[in-house]
């Protein structure tokens, strides 16, 4: 019994050992498998938010669960100035069913909202009725305000309204550079003597800027007649040309009456003003626009340096008195092309210290032609040179392309081209006058404007008084004036037909012409007069 129990006990304490040890194999195992499970799990989980990302970036539109669509960015705040301007173009979206990226939102330079590309200032958002009667010269005053801090800014003038605007100046220098003035509307003078005071130079100026243009469809109305009706001839004397046309029997009356007239009330002051007026500014330019019916010069410039004008209009009677169509003075780089000048004076009129102007593809009439002068008034000196006018043509005008220069005067006038100048019923198509005067008389003196390099090429049509009139200084005579080509026929009406005349001019016929030109003289003068230091420019 011993022995059995002996044999029992071991055999129980072998089982039990075999137990614990399975038993602790086991345990181990299962420690190992899930830890290793965890691990996996964990990667899983991670990779899954991985691609969760992924499959959203790239696939969100194939998502089981519908998303919503993704909403555009917030409006712009509203601006401080309400402007229109040209919208940008909407920003690039990425990935399909992606929302766009959000875009910078615009800034205020100053002048009201400011959108990518010109701000436009819409004069009606600065309180301009445009009714043409209520005065918005104010908001034509804030307008440019706005606008001077703006670089490449736009003011508004828009179409369909009639703006009452008094006299003003868009004046520099402090004011940004490239500002457009984009005129579609119409802007009028007001007809009332207040307005006036005692008498301006002008109504519209720009003065000191840099890169403006005044641009489109529009209309710049003086409302003229109100000025010419109560204007006395003492102020606007005749053309001195006129001399040159109507009989001298005493049958003309020295101060014929003005058939345009006015209902308008009010007497206006004796100086009247330039409609449109530049100074002291670079680069600038007109296109597009009307100017009708200025008291006086209808578009002018002074001391500017790089000017562009094209596609442009003047409008007004051929009668109304001393309205130039564009009037440069001290001005250079100037080019004027592709428009059309009907007014009562010159169409063109080019004054002391101009240079390098070309004029080309223009039609002047009614007017008195294309001028350069009157130069040297009141023994000052004058400085014209390097001008180019060619491919003009001239209907029912006092004079076709003239030069004019007061007695006493100084300096010169050189280089000059008028070239390729169709004339119909035109009184004087080819003119130097070195003896202007529009006065009653002027004082006979010896001292003159130097004319030379004076070229006049392809010039036809039909004049109805004289053909060619070159009456040059005694003691300063036009030297190297050329003829080229010159058919000149009379239209045969109404005045009696002169020859053509010269007076101490000195050049070449390059080509016969018609009418004969004789009277020029071959060569340069035996005893010309030098210029001293002081007359030379």
């Amino acid at each position: 019994m011993g022995g059995s129990y002996f044999r029992n006990l071991t055999f129980m304490l072998i089982v039990t050992v075999l137990l614990l040890g399975f038993s602790h194999i086991e345990s181990g195992n299962a420690k190992r498998i899930g830890r290793h499970w965890r691990q996996s799990r964990n990667a899983a989980d991670s990779l899954s938010k991985k691609k969760g990302k992924s499959h959203h970036s790239s696939n969100a539109g194939k998502s089981k669960h519908k998303t919503p669509s993704p909403k555009p960015p917030p409006p712009p705040p509203p601006p401080a100035v309400v402007v229109s301007a040209p919208l940008a173009p909407p920003p690039a979206t990425g990935p399909k069913g992606s929302p766009p990226p959000p875009t910078a939102p615009p800034t205020d330079k100053g002048g009201g909202y400011s959108p990518v590309g010109s701000t436009v200032l819409n004069v009606l958002n600065f309180g301009a009725k445009g009714d043409g009667i209520s005065d918005d010269t104010k908001a034509f005053q804030a307008a440019w305000a706005a606008a001077c801090k703006i670089e490449a800014s736009t003011i508004n003038v828009p179409a369909d309204y009639v703006f009452l605007v008094g006299p003003i100046s868009f004046s520099g220098p402090y004011c940004q550079h490239n500002i457009v003035f984009q005129l579609d509307g119409v802007i009028t003078a007001p007809t009332s003597p207040s307005h006036w005071g005692s008498g301006l130079l002008q109504w519209l100026e720009f003065t000191k800027l840099v890169g403006l243009t005044i641009r489109g469809s529009g209309t710049i109305d003086g409302n003229g007649a109100v000025w010419w009706q109560n204007s006395p001839y003492d102020h606007d004397p005749l053309d001195d040309q006129s001399k040159l046309i109507f009989p001298s029997n005493g049958s003309l009356s020295q101060k014929p009456p003005i058939p345009v007239r006015s209902s308008l009330g009010g007497k206006m002051p004796s100086i009247k003003p330039t409609a449109l007026r530049f100074y002291g500014s670079y680069n600038v330019t007109v296109t597009g626009i009307t100017i009708q019916n200025s008291p006086q010069c209808h578009l002018k410039f002074d001391n500017c340096i790089g000017v562009s004008v094209y596609n442009f209009s003047v409008s007004s009677p051929g009668d109304s008195p001393n309205t130039d169509g564009i009037h440069l003075q001290n001005s250079k780089d100037v080019l004027i092309r592709s428009s059309t000048l009907a007014c009562g004076d010159d169409c063109i009129s080019i004054q002391t210290g101009c240079t390098n102007v070309y004029v080309h593809n223009v039609n002047c009439g009614p007017g008195h032609g294309i001028s350069i002068g009157g130069l040297g008034k009141d023994n000052t000196k004058a400085c014209v040179s390097n001008i180019t006018v060619r491919d003009v043509v001239m209907h029912n005008t006092m004079n076709g392309v003239r030069i004019k220069t007061w007695q006493g005067g100084s300096g010169s006038v050189q280089g000059v081209l008028f070239s390729n100048i169709q004339v119909n019923e035109v009184q004087l198509p080819i003119v130097i006058d070195q003896f202007y005067c529009d006065r009653s008389s002027c004082k006979n003196q010896s001292a003159a404007v130097a004319l030379s390099g004076i070229n006049y090429e392809n010039i036809r049509g039909t004049y109805t008084v004289k053909p060619v009139h070159l009456a040059c200084s005694d003691n300063m005579p036009c030297t190297d004036v050329t003829l080229t080509n010159i058919q000149l026929k009379p239209q045969q009406e109404r005045y009696h037909m002169y020859d053509p005349y010269c007076w101490q001019t000195f050049g070449q016929l390059n080509s016969p012409t018609i009418p004969p030109v004789g009277c020029l003289m071959v060569g340069k003068p035996s005893s010309n007069k030098i210029q001293g230091d002081s007359d030379s420019c």
